[in-house]
């Protein structure tokens, strides 16, 4: 039946597809197309950047008279790739009335992806089903058969389908009532012709005129462009793009220095190879040193995301970059400070996450992602890499580390973007930053001793902060204390609650809550992996935060974690239980290696977390296997996959592993808190942090980001005087006071600012006798 408009629009509600992907790759070039490929199909195609998804999927039906079958839905394949270092997935479709051959690459000199198909069986055809999701959205898509073949467009969007040898006839529908999927579960072959559908969720069928040849999928801003492209990657021939495709990637791994990457394991060197690959595919084009965080959207095929985990976070970025740098990956490292210094916010802070053109998506602050790029500049200059970029380099470290300044210890949100307050990874990178920065020569000499003075305190104050001692936990363990994951008040972590943002905003004790952010105070050399407390707290974190599977050791994020399915595997829905993390296994692997154990079990438990093409989950399924759901124990669970982050601490414990020291540790920062008696000349306050009682062999600043006078006595307003405030350093205003004189006192004061006069209350102080 042909006919000119496809009924019942706007089609069922559009989602993207399963985050389990079996591979992603892209060509080097100057052709601008990601792919990801999942359940033995291609899934969703990114254009003209990483960040932008313009398909949710493409695959195959496969009917004769009497049979019809969807490959994605028979699921019975196998991938292979011509080397781990080569991102060419060659899938193979097994049946007993069928086998289907395919070979995905992109055009490196061109805005197209390339499909070399194969079938073989008796008296069967082929309908590749298309489904255009143009500018990164289902709705409101436009489709429509061509004489060049299926195309699609929105917005000034479009790309086209089109094959080698034409297609016999075509058809376009809506998604869920008139698309080709419901023309065959319906009818049980190709029965309708719709020429045009949209504005809606729209899907594409086409029968291809010979069961061999090639498909091209094009994108451009116009429809004859799209064409154009198409037809001359066609033209130019499938063989030719593949040898050029494989050639750049060939050179592009000419560049990759890991340290005696050819004497590891084959497995280990085969993980280090795919995963730099893929670190690599994560990359923009138009915008050199973009890394989105992963090309798939958690739990996908049940929701419309439109950012998904196609965005780049600050933190992932340098995490990844860290891995690059112990990869040799010298213009990959350049490139990601030379962006990252180039989205910087006016005021020093980045975005929690955006679009690789800069455009911010998620707008809350990390202070995490303020601190890691001064790190990572820092670790660069150590290097002697900065080179030109020097300048701009000290210009955003300046920014950044008054930010951290201004506004630490506590940030607005964790590393897992769930709670305010103070927690030892973004505390301990903050810290770690300000030495860094200051001894790299990056800020002016007003502001370097200020910055490495409130490290200093900072550093101190640490445990007052985020450890708690003989708690119910300890008791249990019989340690003596332990690393908390989070402290929302500032004050005694002993004390207060945690909401967990995952779980309905339910509540658990500051200092029952469990996470591995105390780790980094090892990794960045701010404690000795030897230190008791760090000692304690990991034998706690082994027994409530570790499950043991058949490949070894996993972590949760944290105890009593809600992002993850739900218990009968239910995909998140803002609220689930949280699963097992391969890149947590990695940052326990780091800490084995720096107490000088076997870090093999954790090697070995995040190399099996991966997918048949070697793609590292960001979780895994930790109960038991709830087959109909697609959820196995041990493999990989609904929520990203692959995750950059994952890739790159696979990387860099494999690198800790043969050199001993982890990448991101400066030596800067360790030789500086590894002096073994490095007491802050400075107790730092302000009035959103008390400082408790202050030894009186130091001095108390007392601090604001603006101008004022300090109206102080002690003991009951005794010996009352007033002192005019001083800029400190970066941005910071203060009072120093000597209280050698003090001990055994309380000091009071208030302040009366130069813009809004008296503060209108009253603080105390109490020095240490």
């Amino acid at each position: 039946m042909i006919a000119q408009q496809a009924p019942g629009a706007p089609g069922s509600t559009a989602t993207w597809t399963s985050s389990a992907k079996d591979m992603v790759g892209t060509a080097i070039g100057q052709g601008r197309v990601w792919f990801t490929v999942g359940y033995g199909i291609l899934n969703e195609v990114y254009w003209p950047s990483c960040s932008t998804p313009q398909i949710r999927d493409l695959g195959f039906i496969i009917a004769g008279d009497d049979f019809w079958s969807e490959v994605k839905r028979v699921h019975q394949y196998s991938l292979t790739t011509p080397s781990s270092a080569l991102p060419i997935p060659k899938i193979v479709h097994q049946h007993e009335r069928y086998r289907l051959e395919l070979e995905i690459i992109t055009d490196p000199a061109r805005d197209v992806l390339l499909i070399h198909y194969h079938l073989e069986g008796e008296g069967l055809r082929l309908y590749p089903l298309l489904a255009p999701h143009l500018g990164g959205d289902g709705d409101n898509n436009y489709a429509s058969v061509t004489p060049a073949g299926l195309a699609a467009q929105k917005n000034g969007q479009y790309l086209i389908l089109s094959a080698e040898s034409g297609f016999a006839r075509g058809s376009v529908g809506y998604v869920g009532s008139s698309d080709g999927w419901q023309d065959f579960s319906q009818n049980g072959g190709m029965h309708w012709e719709y020429q045009q559908a949209g504005p809606g969720n729209v899907a594409m069928l086409g029968e291809l005129n010979r069961n061999s040849g090639v498909l091209a999928l094009a994108f451009s801003d116009s429809a004859q462009g799209a064409i154009t492209l198409a037809n001359s990657s066609l033209a130019a021939g499938y063989q030719e793009a593949k040898r050029q495709y494989a050639y750049l990637w060939a050179e592009w791994n000419e560049t990759v220095n890991f340290p005696e990457l050819d004497k590891l394991p084959k497995k280990l060197s085969d993980a280090v190879r795919t995963s730099v690959v893929v670190l690599k595919t994560h990359e923009g084009r138009t915008f050199p040193g973009s890394l989105v965080a992963s090309l798939s959207t958690p739990w996908g095929d049940t929701h419309k995301d439109p950012g998904g985990y196609h965005l780049v976070w600050p933190r992932d970025s340098v995490e990844v970059g860290f891995a690059m740098l112990a990869c040799g990956l010298i213009t990959e490292v350049r490139a990601l400070l030379a962006y990252l210094i180039a989205i910087q916010q006016p005021d020093g802070h980045w975005m929690q996450n955006n679009f690789t053109d800069g455009r911010p998506y998620w707008q809350g602050i990390q202070l995490d992602e303020v601190a890691l790029p001064v790190l990572f500049a820092a670790k660069l200059h150590e290097q002697g890499l900065l080179g030109e970029m020097r300048g701009a380099a000290v210009h955003m470290a300046r920014k950044a580390l008054a930010f951290i300044a201004q506004y630490g210890p506590a940030s607005p949100q964790d590393r897992w973007e769930e709670n305010s307050g103070i927690n030892p990874f973004t505390l301990s990178v903050s810290i770690a930053a300000l030495v860094a920065g200051a001894k790299a020569g990056f800020l002016e000499e007003c502001d370097k001793q200020y910055a490495i003075d409130l490290a200093d305190d900072w550093n101190e104050r640490l445990e007052s902060w985020v450890y708690v001692s003989n708690t119910e936990l300890d008791h249990e363990l019989g340690i003596s204390g332990h690393y908390i994951r989070l402290n929302p008040n500032c004050h005694s972590a002993r004390f207060g609650d945690v909401m967990l943002r995952n779980r309905n905003n339910e509540t658990i004790n500051t200092r029952a809550l469990l996470g591995m952010e105390y780790l980094y105070l090892v990794r960045l050399g701010l404690r000795k992996a030897s230190d008791k407390r760090i000692q304690d707290t990991t034998k706690l974190v082994d027994k409530q935060l570790c499950v043991n599977l058949p490949a070894g050791p996993y972590y949760y994020r944290y105890n009593e974690d809600g992002y993850g399915e739900h218990e009968d595997g239910r995909a998140f829905d803002g609220s689930g239980v949280g699963r097992l993390w391969p890149l947590l296994s990695g940052e326990r692997g780091h800490y084995a290696a720096a107490c000088k154990q076997d870090i093999q079990p954790y090697l070995n438990a995040i190399l099996a977390s991966a997918s048949t093409g070697g793609m590292l989950p960001e979780q895994i399924w930790d109960k038991e296997s709830i087959p109909e759901r697609g959820l196995l124990t041990g493999r990989p669970s609904g929520s990203a996959m692959p995750l950059i982050w994952a890739h790159a601490e696979l990387i860099k414990l494999i690198y800790v592993q043969k050199t001993g020291v982890p990448i991101e540790q400066l030596h800067s920062v360790s030789e500086h808190y590894g002096q073994k008696s490095l007491a802050p000349r400075a107790r730092h306050w302000r009035d959103n942090l008390s400082c408790g009682a202050v030894p009186a062999d130091r001095e108390l600043w007392i601090e604001a980001q603006e101008p004022f006078v300090l109206h102080y006595g002690y003991d009951h307003w005794q010996n009352i005087k007033e002192q005019s405030s001083q800029p400190l350093g970066l941005g910071l205003y203060g009072v120093a006071l000597d209280v050698s004189a003090l001990a055994g006192k309380t000091i009071q004061f208030t302040r009366r600012f130069d813009a809004k006069g008296w503060e209108g209350r009253d603080w105390s102080i109490d020095i240490e006798a």
